[in-house]
């Protein structure tokens, strides 16, 4: 059974830093790209950052620069660090897994990001 659990959502004052985890099971976890998505109110979700299985990385325009998805194949565990954080960056963040970070196969349940101006 495949599962992905994020946490470290929370309210953040611009400006600030907050750290994505999301815990996969093996089973995907080092076979399958993963990404974190996000969904703002009245928004489709969109792609923040995705992971291939060999290390290459991709990001949305908008937070380039800023956040950086990193993985730990030791605790099947995929990060998000996010660095400087805006008010526009408000949204539920999603874990995702699937044939590639655009084909997605697996969500979390996501997470809120709040961040306040």
């Amino acid at each position: 059974q495949v599962h992905l659990v994020e946490s470290g959502g929370g309210l953040v004052q611009a400006g600030g830093s907050l750290r994505l985890s999301c815990a996969a099971s093996r089973s995907i976890f080092s076979i399958k790209p993963m990404a974190w998505y996000r969904q703002a109110p009245g928004k489709q979700r969109e792609l923040v950052a995705g992971l291939t299985s060999d290390g290459r990385t991709n990001y949305a325009d908008s937070v380039k620069g800023r956040f950086i998805i990193s993985r730990d194949n030791a605790v099947n565990t995929v990060y998000l660090q996010m660095n400087s954080l805006k008010p526009e960056d408000t949204a539920v963040y999603y874990c995702a897994a699937g044939s590639s970070i655009y084909l997605i196969e697996y969500w979390g349940q996501g997470t809120q990001v709040t961040v306040s101006s």
